[in-house]
């Protein structure tokens, strides 16, 4: 059942109860990466028995949608039309090859937000200031570079729709910790330190089966309540099929798992994830633990990356 739902004062306190500001020493870039440790990699591996992996991204297109604020570019460099199959033999190279840009940061690409995304009152994680990301060098702090030998851990899926029994939750649904719990308890796994964990609401399904929606519409997403149960759980990355925030809040914040949970907390975030594939896998082989491996892009201080998260049984 839905919780108790904080007063706005309640959730601007988080910034200070939730606060992981020099806990891993006043030069640390990788916040709750911090929770992830050799013994976290080597119990993950250990998930590993049937040899299965699963694509936690979608895929990315260049196709118009309402959910898509800026639309992927995409264009051919060099392609198979200048080479005719039946043409006399010859030794040229023959290849293709094209041009990828897009903005990351939205509502439709599954992506890492890295600790240089977001800001609360001109200062980023550990109290460095907001202008260590500028517009001629990046960010100089906490950028995905930090992420450079990937993440392998432990994941766990937190099925909200199978707790409820419905096919995807309705636009503007927020997740309480509550509901975590029974998620939990329904699925005989708990999330602990070191953990990525994935909330599933089911909204690519509904994006898949009747339709995107403007991102500017509500979306369902994790309460703001939610906030002290992850910083509590010590888990290392959350993600969503959603951007992860409900939407509207509900609070002069907009979306405060970002405001308090990236520059506060030091969580990195997963958003727009695919988890489709990866809850009927879970159904499958009656778990809801796996091995999760993640591999940003090594983009020279960028402030996330598109991912793509594998999850192998």
């Amino acid at each position: 059942m839905p919780g108790r739902v904080p007063t706005a004062e309640e959730v601007e306190g988080y910034f200070e109860t939730c606060n992981n500001w020099g806990r891993w020493g006043p030069a640390d870039e990788a916040g709750t990466l911090n929770h992830v440790t050799p013994e976290n990699r080597k119990a993950a591996a250990a998930l590993v028995t049937e040899g299965v992996s699963v694509t936690c991204a979608r895929q990315i297109t260049n196709e118009e949608s309402p959910d898509v604020r800026d639309r992927p570019l995409h264009y051919m460099v060099s392609t198979g039309e200048r080479y005719v199959a039946d043409a006399p033999k010859s030794n040229e190279l023959q290849f293709a090859r094209e041009f990828f840009g897009l903005v990351f940061h939205g509502f439709h690409i599954t992506h890492v937000d890295s600790l240089a995304h977001v800001f609360w009152e001109g200062k980023m994680y550990n109290g460095f200031p907001a202008t260590e990301v500028t517009a001629f060098e990046g960010a100089k702090r906490g950028s995905v570079d930090v992420a450079a030998n990937g993440i392998t851990t432990r994941g766990v899926l937190l099925d909200i729709p199978r707790l409820k029994q419905v096919d995807w939750l309705e636009p503007g649904a927020a997740v309480f910790p509550e509901e975590l719990e029974e998620a939990e308890a329904a699925c005989g796994v708990r999330v602990g330190k070191g953990d990525v964990l994935f909330v599933r609401t089911g909204w690519l399904r509904s994006r898949n089966e009747i339709g995107a929606v403007s991102y500017t519409e509500p979306h369902p997403g994790l309460q703001a309540a939610c906030i002290p149960w992850i910083n509590d759980r010590e888990i290392a990355m959350l993600g969503s099929d959603t951007i992860n925030d409900v939407s509207p809040s509900g609070y002069p914040l907009p979306v405060p798992i970002h405001q308090v949970a990236i520059p506060r907390m030091g969580l990195w975030l997963i958003d727009n994830a695919n988890l489709e594939e990866l809850a009927a896998a879970c159904e499958t082989y009656r778990r809801w633990e796996f091995m999760l491996s993640i591999a940003p892009l090594r983009l020279a201080r960028g402030t996330g990356s598109p991912v793509n998260p594998i999850a192998t049984f």
